[in-house]
């Protein structure tokens, strides 16, 4: 192993300008060049893409190419095709010399010599970078124009003159830095990349290809690719690569693969040390792609002693949604498959879910969408089934196909999918996605299916609307009660400063006496607990909190009317006839004056009000006997709460239009998996149909109760059934009469 003894702030070996600093190589072992990358990033200059990415690319190809992978073979075919891991490679660690990089790093100057170099503090233009990735272009061989391992990276282009899509974008941003045009970027979607440009980065350009064709797309804008709304271009919402990040795109980028069966280990153990420097320095924080890379790494062979694979997988998805609004897929997919070889079914579930929920806010495209597709298709039809035949061979209290939640999740993934295909000119949903999807459903029970609540988009509009209607008629109610209560204390205040001389009107003295119950109501309501002897038997006070209050209440109000009729006698005059409120003057002093009709008067008052005070005080001992009772019964702890199972039941918002038609026959006892096929399938050919006709608003619903109808009908009604049921459909009589067998 060499020794570097420079400072990585005095190397000038990323000058970028032709010179490469001797004393930097030979690269003999991997921690060599996990030295050369780490003296790139630190620099007070910008890190040399070309330079990396030529020592990356000789040590991949040497350790994965030639001789490594014929033995590789080898050696996989003495096994006799066993899946056990090889340790070790029979071709050595190949030593990088200073000779071989320079002079590949000369004969990219000179194929970028035909290009214009910028004059002081210009940046590129659209032009600029078109013609720089034509000479790129121009300079491939023909049958290169296809995606293969091992063509992503400078050396593979200027030893062989070949790339891949990638490749080609690398290139071309690698030059513009090497020409000077320091503002052209690198952009990374999932699976494609391009260039941005300008001083805001805010300009874009193609410079390469994507997928098994060879189209020309260099030169256009992506906003096309946007508005289709394709996940290739993750709605706008790519990785936008600073310098560091672009480092980390190179050392993503490296193919640790072997043969078809096989991996080196060595560049491996390479990638796997680069991303653990970029990661330290915080390039990684902004790229979901490269944390969850990081994270299958460290699954297989971990090197980390604090952050395990499980914590990288949750930075990827928090990257995704702290920094591009959770548009990107593969971090949920990342997650759910390394739940699932840990046969937590539960957890990948619903990860596998939330890659759904990300794929939904795209549109499928048949050509640029094929890797994604294959990513949920190999979830749909392979890892899905065989959990679903492992957790089915035994029952037990813990299998998946007792959880409601597992249930809501898959319901929930199929949802992504159906909706990632409407508005597509391709439907997704054939008949090999059918039957797997008809048999998960199958290996639920109906007591487990009928615990999920499945909602529908209206229906989550109305309850909202509801609760802010709601919300308005209690801010109200509060406010109602808050008045009268203050108007409340504030003639309790003038009746206690007027205790000899206290003018009342008839009305408002009728309106106190009226029983409380509404108000007490109105003024807590939101805030207290009602009380269920109030509510079953009608006695009591209507909250809870206002048993022991009440007691007080009314024993101290009992005592202050007993000492007041004993002192306080009121005096009633005559008042006007063309008066319609009449008020009553009372007035110790005048005890001895009043007439015979006051005193008649003053009997009545007294004996109400000693009716009401028996009246209270017979259901004050009525409730605290029903207190002591309580008191003396032991508490019973009932671990039966309806109310808590309710609240555990999964709930999940169905949004496209096929599973919207599927949500009775879903929930109901005995599952018709005819009905269910059939609306998976004929669904995508109907909408698409109808969309061409400029009704899609209406027609969709309709197809699906059609489809509906004629699966749910038994016997000899069935071709009846379906002929009635489908003659609001403009497309459905043109569809031939089935027999029952069909």
């Amino acid at each position: 192993m060499s020794t570097v003894t420079r400072s990585a702030s005095a190397s000038p070996c990323m000058a970028l300008n032709g010179i490469i600093d001797a004393s930097l190589f030979p690269l003999k072992s991997t921690s060599d060049v996990v030295n050369l990358f780490r003296r790139a990033l630190t620099s007070a200059i910008e890190p040399d893409l070309t330079l990396l990415s030529i020592v990356v690319g000789y040590i991949e190809l040497s350790l994965t190419t030639g001789e490594a992978a014929q033995a590789a073979q080898a050696a996989q075919a003495a096994l006799g095709g066993s899946n056990e891991v090889i340790m070790g490679n029979s071709v050595p660690f190949p030593v990088v010399t200073h000779e071989l990089i320079a002079g590949l790093y000369k004969k990219f100057q000179t194929i970028l010599s035909v290009v214009d170099k910028p004059k002081p503090h210009r940046q590129a233009t659209r032009e600029i970078i078109k013609k720089v990735s034509d000479v790129i272009w121009n300079s491939l061989i023909r049958s290169s124009y296809k995606d293969r391992a091992h063509l992503q990276n400078l050396y593979s282009y200027l030893s062989g003159n070949k790339l891949d899509c990638f490749g080609v974008a690398l290139a071309t941003t690698a030059g513009c830095q090497l020409l000077g045009y320091r503002d052209v970027r690198l952009a990374i979607s999932e699976d494609h990349a391009w260039v941005v440009f300008g001083q805001k980065h805010v300009e874009s350009i193609e410079v390469t290809w994507h997928g098994k064709g060879s189209e020309d797309k260099r030169g256009q804008d992506i906003s096309a690719g946007i508005e289709s709304g394709s996940w290739l271009y993750l709605g706008g919402l790519a990785v936008i690569c600073e310098r560091g990040m672009e480092v980390a795109a190179i050392c993503v980028a490296l193919n640790i693969s072997l043969s078809a069966n096989s991996d080196c280990v060595e560049v491996a153990e390479l990638q796997q040390q680069l991303l653990w420097l970029l990661y330290d320095l915080g390039h990684l924080k902004r790229y979901p792609m490269a944390l969850g890379l990081l994270g299958e790494l460290e699954e297989i062979n971990r090197t980390h002693r604090s952050i395990t694979c499980e914590q990288l997988f949750r930075e990827a998805i928090e990257s995704s949604r702290n920094y591009y609004h959770n548009h990107h897929v593969y971090p949920h997919i990342f997650q759910g498959n390394y739940y699932n070889r840990l046969l937590k079914y539960r957890e990948a579930f619903a990860a596998w879910a939330n890659a759904a929920d990300v794929i939904r806010l795209y549109t499928y495209q048949c050509r640029d969408d094929e890797e994604i597709y294959k990513e949920l298709l190999d979830i749909a039809n392979e890892l899905i089934p065989y959990v679903m035949k492992t957790e089915s061979s035994g029952h037990s209290a813990r299998s998946i196909l007792r959880d409601a939640e597992v249930f809501a999740n898959l319901l929930r993934f199929y949802d992504g999918i159906c909706q990632w295909e409407e508005d597509s000119l391709t439907p997704i949903l054939h008949i090999g996605w059918a039957k797997p999807l008809v048999t998960n459903i199958t290996k639920f029970d109906y007591d487990i299916r009928s615990q999920v609540v499945i909602k529908l988009p209206e229906d989550v509009e109305a309850e909202q609307a509801a609760a802010l209607e709601a919300k308005k008629k209690a801010t109200a109610a509060a406010t109602a009660a808050a008045t009268a209560a203050a108007l409340e204390a504030s003639l309790h205040a003038e009746g206690n400063n007027n205790n000899n001389n206290t003018v009342v009107k008839k009305d408002e003295k009728s309106k106190s006496e009226l029983p409380t119950t509404l108000a007490d109501l109105t003024a807590a309501c939101g805030e207290k607990i009602l009380n269920p002897d109030f509510l079953l038997q009608g006695g009591g006070q209507p909250f809870a909190d206002q048993k022991q209050q009440a007691v007080a209440e009314q024993t101290t109000s009992s005592e202050l009317s007993h000492n007041n009729n004993n002192h306080i006698n009121n005096n009633t005059s005559s008042s006007n006839n063309a008066e319609k409120e009449a008020t009553t003057i009372s007035n110790n002093g005048n005890n001895e004056a009043n007439s015979n009709s006051n005193s008649n008067n003053n009997e009545q008052q007294q004996q109400q009000q000693q009716q009401q005070q028996q009246h209270k005080e017979a259901k004050v001992e009525e409730i605290s006997q029903l207190e002591l009772a309580n008191s003396k019964q032991p508490a019973v702890v009932d671990d039966y709460d309806p109310f808590e199972i309710m609240l555990k039941r999964p709930v999940i918002t169905l949004y496209s239009q096929k599973m919207k038609g599927l949500k009775d026959l879903l929930l109901a006892e005995k599952l018709n998996t005819h009905a269910i096929s059939l609306q998976v399938t004929a669904q995508s050919v109907a909408s698409r149909k109808v969309r061409g006709s400029g009704t899609d608003s209406r027609q969709p619903a309709t197809i699906s109760a059609t489809i509906t109808a004629i699966a749910s009908t038994e016997g000899a009604s069935i071709g009846g059934s379906a002929t009635s049921a489908a003659s609001t459909d403009s497309f459905t009589p043109t569809r031939p009469k089935r027999t029952r067998r069909e």
